[in-house]
Formats: C-alpha cells, sequence, structure tokens
C-alpha cells in the first residue's frame, strides 16, 4: 500500500481530526434540545451533529490518509468489512451518546480506532463535554491529557465500581441482561451506566471502573477504547474471555486483570 505514517503521525491525525469534530458537537450543545433527529431503529438515532462531525473527521482522515479505509457508524453500510481488515484503517463514532447529546446528559464523545490489519495501532476518545483527551498507541501506553494512566489495582469485589451498558436495541435481551446485573450487583459496591461505551472504556483505563461489560457493541464503539485498556494494563475480551476482534460485533467484557477474571466468571454463572 505504499508509504505507512508512523504510529505516532497516525494518532496525530485521529487526534485533529476528533478536535475538529467536537469543535462542531460544541457549537451545536446550547441547542440540542431543538436538533432534529431520526430514528435508527426503534430507540436508536441519529441527529444532523452525528452527521457534520462524521463529515468533519472524515475531511480531515480522507485529506491526510487517503489509502486509509473508513468505517465511520454513520456510512459504514457503505463500506466492504473484508476491506477494513486489510492495511490501514480507522473506525470512527463521531458521536458516542447521541441520545446523551440531545438531551444535554454530559456523557458523550468522539472516538477514532486506528487499525493495521485488523488490529488497533492507535486510539483517541475525546470526552467532549469534560474536555478530556485519551489517546493510546499499541505498545506506548494509555494517557489521558498527555498523562499516562493505569488500570485500577482493586482486587475485592465488594470495593468494585463496575461500568456497563444497557440492551436497548432488542426487548428480548432485556432479561437475560437483568439476570448477569442482578448477580454482580449483589457483590460489588456499585454499577453505574453512563450510555457512551467509548467512555466506559476509557475509564477503565483511567482506574475509575474497575471493569465494564456490555453485551452488545458494534466495532465503533470499542475500536478506540479497546487500545486504551490494553495499554493501561488491563485486560479487554468477549464476554467468555476470547479474543476481541475490533471488527467483530458482539459482546465485551474489561477490567484491571483480577477484576477481570472475576466479572467473567460472574458472567458465566447461570
Amino acid at each position: 500500500m505504499g508509504y505507512q505514517p508512523e504510529r505516532y503521525d497516525l494518532l496525530e491525525i485521529a487526534m485533529r481530526a476528533a478536535r475538529e469534530a467536537a469543535g462542531v458537537i460544541r457549537a451545536a450543545a446550547p441547542r440540542s434540545r431543538t436538533i432534529d433527529w431520526r430514528s435508527k431503529g426503534p430507540t436508536d438515532f441519529v441527529s444532523e451533529v452525528d452527521l457534520a462531525a462524521e463529515a468533519c473527521i472524515l475531511a480531515v482522515v480522507t485529506r491526510e490518509l487517503p489509502e486509509a479505509t473508513i468505517l465511520a457508524e454513520e456510512s459504514a453500510a457503505d463500506t466492504s468489512p473484508e476491506r477494513v481488515a486489510h492495511g490501514l484503517a480507522l473506525v470512527i463514532d463521531p458521536l458516542d451518546g447521541t441520545t446523551n447529546f440531545l438531551h444535554g446528559y454530559p456523557e458523550y464523545a468522539v472516538s477514532i480506532g486506528v487499525l493495521m490489519d485488523g488490529e488497533p495501532v492507535a486510539a483517541v476518545v475525546l470526552d467532549v463535554p469534560g474536555d478530556e483527551l485519551f489517546t493510546a498507541i499499541a505498545g506506548g501506553g494509555a494517557f489521558l491529557n498527555g498523562t499516562p494512566i493505569r488500570v485500577s489495582t482493586i482486587s475485592d469485589p465488594q470495593r468494585a465500581l463496575i461500568g456497563t451498558g444497557f440492551p436497548f436495541k432488542d426487548p428480548a435481551d432485556i432479561a437475560p441482561y437483568q439476570a448477569q446485573m442482578s448477580r454482580v450487583m449483589a457483590q460489588v459496591s456499585g454499577v453505574r451506566r453512563p450510555g457512551a461505551a467509548s467512555i466506559d472504556l476509557a475509564s477503565v483505563a483511567a482506574g475509575r471502573f474497575d471493569a465494564f461489560w456490555e453485551n452488545i457493541l458494534s466495532p465503533w464503539d470499542f475500536a478506540a477504547g479497546m487500545l486504551l485498556v490494553r495499554e493501561a494494563g488491563g485486560l479487554v475480551t468477549g464476554l467468555d474471555g476470547s479474543h476481541l476482534r475490533a471488527l467483530a460485533p458482539g459482546g465485551v467484557l474489561a477490567g484491571n486483570p483480577q477484576l477481570h477474571e472475576w466479572l467473567a466468571r460472574v458472567l458465566r454463572e447461570p
């Protein structure tokens, strides 16, 4: 594929694109409750701000990385999965937490994962309301606003704060999730559901959550966050502990090594 920029160059481009998108989102935030939005599914929405933020990101990355394949949430149907799995690719969520944004709830982010042959090599999660920039490079560590971060050292579930994501697309997924939630809640100090998986994974990387699980996520929800957690010393897998592919939708389990193992065991219980 010709010349490929080094990983730090890739990260710089992703950060620039994320900041451009964040500017679009911040400019629209004061009128968030009057913005037009439409349904992608019964409880899944997209707004003009998602589309504008995605266009902003694409303008940067297609100019700087013309050879890259792009998998972006709002235009994902136009991208062949086979193309994304080979060579340089960017997996983009221009506004993770759209429902939060539209209601003025301050938990939403721009997420960009940079992949090489299907594996994350650089990651950016920009928490827009909090102005927190989480970054990672494969083999180079994870950072929050330039300061190194690590997963927590808590190993006792009774002291743990666990992040999660509710099923919201198919009502049939609710009952199995409630059973999981019941088992987890009975053994930990607290469970939180902010509603933006990229921020949840960044929170694991920063030691704010000790572990996190969600049963159904798309690649743009976790492609960046999974690298943040791994580079911060944590584990990210499928729900059963299997290898997590950045381009395969499904369940995601993340945490510090001790609580990842514990949570995997609890989720497997009948």
